[in-house]
């Protein structure tokens, strides 16, 4: 409808309204008001004149006198009764033919009226006439001596007056409502006119005019909205310029960034994106063997489980996924309206040269630092002896001198092949497989670790079961094990405590068992000892000085599983520790893992 899209309207019909609900209030009060005004005064004028005839009567005893003087004072339109002391009853003329007469059995019959003269006092009220149609105002007035004077009149001459009165009024109200309407249409129109250059003003800066000015027509708060709009006008041009120069910016930044930005909302539509993510998705769609589609685009499942994540749980993810032979490294964080989570934004990042190099860096470092410790500790412990003239003998010499040589050996062999043992975990290693002499090659390792534990006041035995002296393995990367496995036990046992060294070979297998009656290994601990840089309990190293860089375990693994063997470990803390590795003796080729 027409009226409720125009504010003039509706502003107008509502004064309107307004003014006609206050004069039909004031109406029905003022005709309530002026009825019982009427009656009222109606019912003084009437008893005023009672009163007068009772005087008279009571001071004259010429009836007729009393007759003619009470047609003389009383109103053309009304009766009056007069019940005498001594029982006559006299009733005046009217010119109202239609006001019926009473008599004295009437009055007898009405307890109200027979109280004027039993109970002497005076009475105004509104009655039915004897008639049962008309209705009529009456008033008594006692006489001295039991008499009264009753005067009654119709309804209807207060009626008419009543009526004369509500016509008054209804042009008035008449007058008023046509002014009212006049003022509302002149008022609406007037504060309206201003408020509709405002819509179109408004209108404008929706479709980007921001140089659209209101006129300020008024002094008063029109015009101080006119003049308020204006200025919110240039602030809003102020501030749109400076997001718009900020968004621009932020993204050029986002263009240039080296990783991959994509902005997501709670329907898992991508919002922002820049040429990274874009390559990321695309490399995605590739490996996945799917079409792109430009209106549809589907999110990778990693985004998407990564999205309903942080928005069921309101909080960031991080996770790692393998692309195209890339790792790739997602941060997703939430975007919050107010309390609202809106959507995410996702920053994907390309790890896989970092994590290489650092791989490599680590690798290097720690085998450096582990691996050629123990060989340099013997060759200081030797070179010592024969400084210091422990071998007295120049065989004795010759013997430490060699196993010197030996060592700085294995030593330029370990850092020419430090780059490979880096790689052990990664799968690339090439084992020298060669036809070892065992026997030789046991006496020779434990030979090596006799004067170390003699230092350590510990106990080194061996036990032998060769059925084959002969084995094939790479027995530099073996002697490395056995290496280890010693040195470890060595020091992590106390003094007087021994370390056990069995070998079994056969056809089929080369078993190694290095056992100890040291500080042994948590249980807790015992699924992570091959891991690298992992070390179990510190209470282990009985020698501060000599604690290890949790690396030797891990290069000890990896050799065996490089030899298609298997190396484990049983311990009971504070009882020993046994370290148990196999290698197969099937395969006499080189192995190339």
């Amino acid at each position: 409808m027409v009226w409720r899209n125009n504010i003039v309207i509706k502003l107008a019909l509502t004064i309107i309204l307004l003014v006609f609900i206050v004069l039909f209030i004031l109406f029905m009060l003022l005709m309530q008001f002026f009825e019982n005004f009427y009656i009222n005064e109606a019912e003084e004028d009437m008893l005023e004149t009672a009163t007068k005839i009772a005087t008279i009567i009571d001071q004259q005893d010429d009836r007729s006198f009393i007759h003619e003087t009470t047609e003389l004072i009383k109103d053309p339109a009304s009766r009056i009764a007069i019940l005498y002391p001594t029982g006559d009853f006299w009733l005046s003329m009217s010119s109202d033919n239609e006001l019926s007469a009473i008599d004295l059995d009437w009055i007898e019959n009405e307890p109200d009226l027979l109280e004027v003269i039993t109970l002497e006092r005076e009475i105004q009220k509104l009655i039915v006439l004897p008639d049962d149609t008309t209705a009529a105002i009456i008033v008594g007035k006692p006489l001295l001596n039991d008499g009264a004077v009753y005067i009654y009149q119709s309804l209807d001459v207060v009626n008419q007056t009543k009526e004369e009165t509500q016509k008054i009024i209804l042009i008035a109200a008449g007058f008023a409502i046509v002014f009212t309407v006049f003022f509302a249409v002149f008022l609406s129109t007037r504060i309206t006119s201003p408020l509709i250059k405002m819509r179109e003003a408004a209108a404008d800066l929706t479709r980007g005019e921001f140089n659209t000015k209101v006129p300020v027509l008024t002094h008063d708060e029109l015009g101080d909205l006119a003049r308020e709009f204006n200025r919110m006008g240039r602030q809003l041009k102020y501030h749109i310029n400076a997001v718009s120069q900020e968004k621009e910016q932020l993204a050029s930044i986002v263009k240039s960034m080296a990783d991959g930005v994509i902005t997501l909302n709670r329907n898992e539509d991508i919002i922002v994106i820049n040429p990274p993510a874009e390559k990321y998705i695309e490399d995605w769609y590739f490996e996945r063997n799917i079409e792109p589609n430009a209106n549809q685009q589907k999110l990778p499942d990693e985004l998407r489980k990564a999205l309903e994540k942080v928005i069921g749980g309101e909080t960031e993810v991080v996770h790692e996924m393998h692309l195209q032979g890339r790792d790739y490294v997602m941060l997703m964080t939430p975007l919050y309206d107010e309390n609202y989570v809106r959507g995410a934004v996702a920053v994907i990042r390309d790890m896989t040269e970092e994590r290489r190099l650092d791989k490599l860096r680590k690798d290097f470092i720690a085998n450096v630092s582990h691996e050629l410790r123990t060989p340099i500790a013997m060759l200081q412990g030797y070179s010592e002896a024969i400084v210091d003239d422990v071998a007295e003998s120049k065989s004795e010499k010759n013997e430490l001198a060699a196993i010197i040589h030996d060592e700085s050996l294995r030593m330029s062999r370990l850092v020419n092949e430090l780059l490979d043992l880096a790689r052990m975990e990664a799968g690339h290693i090439q084992l020298n497989l060669e036809t070892v002499e065992v026997e030789p090659f046991i006496e020779r390792i434990i030979k090596k670790f006799q004067r170390v534990a003699e230092e350590n006041h510990v106990e080194v035995k061996l036990s032998t079961n060769i059925t084959t002296n002969q084995a094939t393995f790479d027995s530099d990367r073996v002697e490395q094990v056995f290496t280890n496995l010693i040195d470890n036990a060595i020091r992590h046992t106390d003094e007087q405590g021994y370390v056990h060294i069995k070998v079994t070979v056969n056809e089929t297998e080369f078993l190694g068992e290095i056992a100890d009656n040291g500080s042994g290994i948590p249980e807790e601990d015992l699924p992570f000892v091959f891991e690298r840089f992992y070390k179990a309990d510190k209470s282990r190293t009985r020698n501060k000085e000599k604690k290890g860089t949790g690396l030797g375990l891990a290069i000890a693994k990896n050799i065996i599983d490089a030899h298609q063997g298997t190396i484990r470990v049983k311990s009971k803390l504070l009882q020993g520790t046994t370290f148990t590795f196999v290698i197969p003796q099937s395969n006499k080729k080189q192995i190339t893992k």
